[in-house]
């Protein structure tokens, strides 16, 4: 029997401070649409939160494993997930997704030896198409960061589901994800980096994608302390009140049901 349409956030530390003390869990996401199940981004504890999840993710339910960039909280558990999704390299099956940064860069994160259990790898490259299996996803432009990334938009019944992964914010952006049912955006501040150096999302940038995106349903995940230390369900809050749109924060745990946008957690919010 299928399953329905969900994303689970095994994890949601979004900044080294975060990731080192585990205020957070730094595991990926599992995304299911369509029939496949996806990895994205299996940061450190991926392996962990799989097999401690509820239900169990086994190998058998991983398809794909994506990497929107290299950085260590979006990559460590990148070849011992390829080893789950494939029995050990036993059994060959799935596909790898990947920027030309993570795979042939100066600081590759793929092992070699692990490239050849898996029955394909595919680079990302920016406005592209990809597929598994019936689920079809793109690439948009490549994000603003300090390595190569790109964010994704993946087609289901219920409309596109974007995701905003690591960025700082610029205009393109609200372009880009026009017409996301679901927008889940990577909110590591809740105010820019001092230096501005620091290229990732604060609070102004989603309320600004939010408000122009316009999604059915808008997730805020990848917290840095400042957003734990504001309690992400109080800051989900306030973007509800100030979009107008429906603004949940993530936890460890908690399973985003697509066709309903109905949530379950698995544990509490851990703050400062």
């Amino acid at each position: 029997m299928k399953t329905a349409d969900r994303i689970k956030f095994l994890g949601t530390a979004g900044a080294r401070f975060v990731v080192l003390k585990q205020l957070r869990s730094s595991a990926g996401t599992f995304i299911s649409i369509n029939g496949p199940g996806i990895i994205l981004d299996p940061g450190p504890g991926t392996l962990v939160r799989c097999a401690a999840s509820r239900p169990k993710i086994a190998g058998k339910d991983i398809d794909a494993v994506i990497l929107s960039h290299s950085h260590i909280d979006h990559s460590t558990d990148v070849n011992v997930m390829v080893e789950l999704m494939t029995d050990g390299g036993f059994t060959r099956r799935g596909a790898l997704f990947a920027t030309q940064e993570a795979l042939e860069g100066d600081d590759p994160v793929v092992l070699k030896y692990v490239r050849q259990f898996v029955e394909r790898i595919e680079i990302l490259k920016p406005d592209s198409e990809y597929s598994i299996g019936e689920l079809r996803f793109r690439t948009h432009g490549r994000h603003r960061h300090a390595t190569e990334t790109y964010g994704l938009t993946f087609s289901s019944q219920e409309g596109p589901i974007s995701f905003v992964v690591d960025t700082t914010f610029f205009p393109e952006l609200c372009e880009w994800y026009a017409g996301s049912a679901v927008l889940v955006l990577n909110m590591v501040r809740m105010t820019p980096h001092p230096s501005g150096a620091v290229m990732h999302l604060c609070y102004e940038d989603a309320r600004t994608l939010i408000s122009s995106i316009k999604p059915r349903l808008a997730v805020i995940t990848h917290f840095g302390v400042t957003v734990i230390r504001a309690k992400p369900w109080e800051v989900a809050k306030k973007l509800s009140e100030e979009t107008g749109v429906e603004v949940i924060a993530a936890t460890d745990g908690k399973t985003v049901e697509l066709a309903r946008a109905e949530t379950d957690d698995e544990q509490e919010d851990i703050f400062l």
